[in-house]
């Protein structure tokens, strides 16, 4: 997951390195009253590495047949729509809605007896379907030329479509609620170009909910106390 990261990370720079030597490479500056506005709107296209943090109750400690549990993660992608409002020459309030598809989070289970020295693994796998409701705030840089950075924060509600918390699936681990909420915070730069303002942005998200729902008639729920979610967020805004 790591080298993922890093290598999303590297992509991301290269383009940006590449958005800005246009940039600056162009004379005319474009869209010089595109602030003026009261607000205006966009798309949004993105990919994220999403995953859980859990913490361990107090019955794992006394379990010697679970030996270790160990989230995992894998990318999915988003597309949404974007409405931001003007409040001063620095600040603006911005709504983006988002669908997320993808994003499969687990929970790798390695099971033995720490007596017998044998172990063996069980993973279950939680898809996840994400309508994301994000509403932050943004402070934005002077423009240079054709271009200006922004940091944002802010709080969302994500609602997971494909949550199992109503299932009644005895070859489940555990169960995972379906709404969650938490903040954000990010940077960005806008890149101003003649029909379209192209914004690269790269966003933490930092799940506050507890979204484990303990089943004691599951195996290994009782094991766990806390599953939050985290995600970093990779995404382009074309804005009008």
């Amino acid at each position: 997951m790591h080298h993922l990261l890093r290598k999303q990370i590297v992509l991301f720079l290269l383009f940006l390195m590449g958005m800005v030597s246009y940039t600056y490479a162009q004379s005319p500056l474009y869209r010089m009253h595109r602030e003026d506005q009261t607000y205006y709107f966009g798309i949004t296209l993105g990919y994220n590495s999403s995953y859980l943090q859990s913490a361990k109750s107090n019955k794992f400690l006394e379990s010697d047949s679970v030996l270790l549990a160990e989230p995992g993660s894998s990318g999915g992608i988003s597309m949404g729509l974007l409405a931001t409002a003007r409040l001063s020459d620095h600040f603006q309030v911005r709504a983006n809605p988002q669908l997320i598809i993808g994003g499969a989070k687990s929970i790798a289970f390695t099971l033995g007896s720490t007596r017998l020295g044998e172990a063996s693994k069980q993973v279950q796998s939680l898809p996840s379907t994400l309508v994301s409701f994000p509403f932050q705030l943004k402070f934005n840089s002077d423009r240079i030329g054709n271009f200006r950075t922004y940091l944002l924060g802010g709080v969302k509600f994500d609602l997971d479509l494909s949550s199992n918390s109503s299932a009644r699936n005895a070859d489940d681990l555990i169960k995972l609620r379906k709404g969650d909420f938490g903040i954000e915070a990010g940077l960005g730069f806008n890149f101003y170009l003649p029909f379209v303002t192209v914004s690269p942005e790269i966003k933490i998200s930092y799940g506050i909910r507890n979204l484990h729902q303990v089943d004691d008639a599951l195996k290994y729920s009782n094991i766990l106390d806390k599953i939050q979610s985290r995600m970093i967020v990779f995404s382009i805004h074309l804005e009008d």
